[in-house]
């Protein structure tokens, strides 16, 4: 229950929808119980026990009415049918007909209130869940199983709504039925009713002990979820992989082993599901059997009781098993919906290493130059970076080369905050980047990687994202100096063409060159250009590297580059190895100091 003390703040905008849910819960409870203390005059009038009562009835307190409520019930009828049994018939037919048209109906408008209340829950709880997800630094997400993400803002979400509205019934719906319910019981007969109470609690301790281990096998169900939903998304990812490798049957062996093992949690945790209503029910006729007993006793021998009004009674008996059973069910529901929480609540309680100061500042232009001071930088136990110091002057274009694993993209991955410094600051005109809203810094920096981040849409939004602000004339001014113009026209639906699930009806030059034209449509002082043309063809690299140089041209840039070609016009070269750099200058003075610079141009000029 302490997780959903967490997700119960949820609920606050919708407290109007909680109000009228129980408002019209204790109507339908109330209604419950006087639906079946209608029957029992109806009974009296068919065994032709109906004594006609004339006077109302006096009564002294609640003890009183209970005593009297045989005969009040006979005035009722007596007052409207008179001496004609079929007046006396049709008038408590039609008394049934109604309490239990206003019990439905009240049901059903409690259930039409709570219907707002859940999907409101589950709406702005995925929404915060994404929220987050979009929040956090990319360093959280190489911890995470993708799946595993996705299982938690889908399947655990919607556990948690179901668990939620399991609560509401546990304690307002089924709790006043009971209520109500027991009391018509005691105002037909409170001795046979204090005697069925002594019964009850143990049936209720013997329903509990069957629950007690449900969380722990409902977390391992979601767990396995989540890990076949990673295989699953890793699957679609790497599907060229798999086949070029022919290695189908590992993947589905893969993922058989982990859709068995939730075949096989499933089946445990469903099955002490299953338990729990047999077991409710059976306890519960127990007690029914003990009440025929006892009450017979009340109505044969001490003539206590008539036989309409025990009929009655008993009615009112059996009406308390099916709350009782959706109690116990929704205990054991709740119990699954506990480990939802924990882990979707895992995700919302998650802090973001990547934070702003308390007052960060504002900085809408680049004026004079990024600078590394003493910058180091490790992931996990492994050193990335060591004491790097460097500058980028306004106008400039320098370019970072070295090995695959030298920590080039980490250096690129920095300036923009992606990941935090361990030691040493980066600083904008002077400003540690640390101090300034991240929004600011990022808005005055463009991104053109090495894989070309395209979403399952038209080029137009792929082009534009996050701003709608930008007509059609500049989207495709920014295309044509990307030299994406020219197949785009050739499209069937041009700029509203769809590029599919990342980009894949595209080749890989074209998606570069969105990529491109959604960086140049964005205009920013600062690009930062990661191995931008390293997977192209040899055609597609000339256009790509043409619209690149477009690009840079009047702003500052940081090249990191494994093709060196690209760079040799840059204004300055960092040559980086093992996480420190280990020469700088331009391009014909690396040549000459026949260090590593000029080994990797001969062996890329050899290749």
């Amino acid at each position: 229950m302490e997780y959903f003390k967490k997700i119960f703040k949820y609920s606050r905008p919708f407290k109007k929808y909680i109000f009228l849910n129980i408002f019209f819960n204790i109507l339908y409870a109330l209604f419950s119980a006087l639906s079946f203390l209608s029957l029992m005059p109806m009974l009296e009038v068919l065994f032709g026990e109906n004594k006609k009562t004339y006077t109302k009835p006096e009564f002294d307190g609640i003890y009183g009415f209970g005593n009297n409520l045989e005969g009040w019930l006979n005035y009722q009828v007596s007052s409207f049918s008179g001496e004609d049994p079929q007046k006396a018939l049709i008038f408590v037919i039609a008394a049934i007909i109604i309490l239990f048209f206003l019990k439905n109906f009240f049901n059903y408008l409690a259930m039409y209130f709570i219907t707002f209340l859940r999907n409101g829950i589950l709406t702005h709880l995925r929404g915060d869940v994404y929220k987050k997800i979009v929040s956090m630094p990319i360093a959280f997400f190489t911890e995470k199983k993708k799946g595993d993400v996705i299982s938690r803002i889908t399947a655990d979400v919607l556990e948690i709504q179901h668990s939620f509205l399991s609560i509401l019934e546990l304690i307002v719906r089924e709790p006043l039925t009971i209520f109500f319910t027991i009391s018509a019981m005691f105002l037909i007969s409170f001795k046979l009713t204090a005697f069925v109470l002594i019964f009850i609690p143990i049936s209720g301790f013997l329903i509990s002990l069957i629950g007690r281990s449900l969380k722990a096998t409902s977390t391992l169900v979601q767990n396995e979820q989540a890990e076949f939903l990673s295989i699953t998304e890793e699957t679609l990812h790497g599907l060229k992989i798999i086949k070029g490798f022919v290695s189908e049957l590992f993947f589905i062996e893969k993922f058989n082993k982990s859709n068995n093992k939730f075949y096989n949690y499933s089946n445990k945790l469903i099955n002490r599901q299953n338990l729990a209503s047999p077991v409710s029910e059976f306890l519960g006729i127990s007690v029914i059997g003990v009440l025929l007993w006892y009450g017979g006793q009340l109505v044969l021998i001490d003539q206590e009781l008539n036989p309409a009004a025990f009929i009655t009674y008993m009615g009112l008996a059996y009406g308390v098993l099916t709350p009782a059973k959706a109690i116990s069910k929704a205990s054991y529901s709740i119990k699954k919906g506990n480990a939802a929480a924990e882990r979707v609540l895992e995700i919302l309680d998650s802090k973001s290493s990547i934070n702003e100061i308390s007052k960060p500042l504002n900085k809408q232009s680049f004026d004079s130059e990024i600078s590394f001071e003493n910058v180091s930088f490790r992931y996990e136990n492994s050193i990335v970076l060591k004491n790097i110091n460097f500058k980028i002057k306004k106008g400039q274009t320098v370019a970072i080369v070295g090995q695959s694993g030298s920590g080039k993209s980490t250096i690129a991955n920095l300036i923009p905050r992606f990941y935090d410094v361990n030691s040493g600051k980066i600083l904008i005109d002077g400003t540690n980047i640390k101090d300034l809203f991240k929004k600011d810094l990022r808005n005055l920096i463009g991104l053109v990687s090495q894989d070309s981040i395209l979403f399952n849409d038209s080029i137009t939004n792929n082009i534009q994202l996050s701003s709608s602000n930008n007509n059609e004339e500049e989207i495709k001014n920014s295309a044509i100096i990307a030299n994406a113009n020219d197949f785009i026209e050739k499209l069937e639906n041009k700029y509203h063409s769809n590029v599919g699930d990342g980009g894949g009806k595209l080749s890989g030059g074209q998606k570069q060159r969105v990529s491109i034209a959604r960086a140049v449509l964005r205009n920013p002082p600062i690009m930062i250009l990661d191995e931008a043309t390293s997977s192209l063809d040899s055609e597609s690299e000339k256009l790509v590297q043409q619209a690149l140089e477009k690009l840079m041209k009047n702003r500052t840039s940081l090249i990191i580059a494994h093709r060196l070609s690209t760079i040799q016009q840059a204004d300055v070269i960092l040559v980086v190895k093992d996480g420190e750099i280990i020469e700088e200058g331009k391009h014909e003075e690396l040549i000459s100091k026949n260090g590593v610079y000029s080994k990797l141009i001969k062996l890329q000029s050899f290749s």
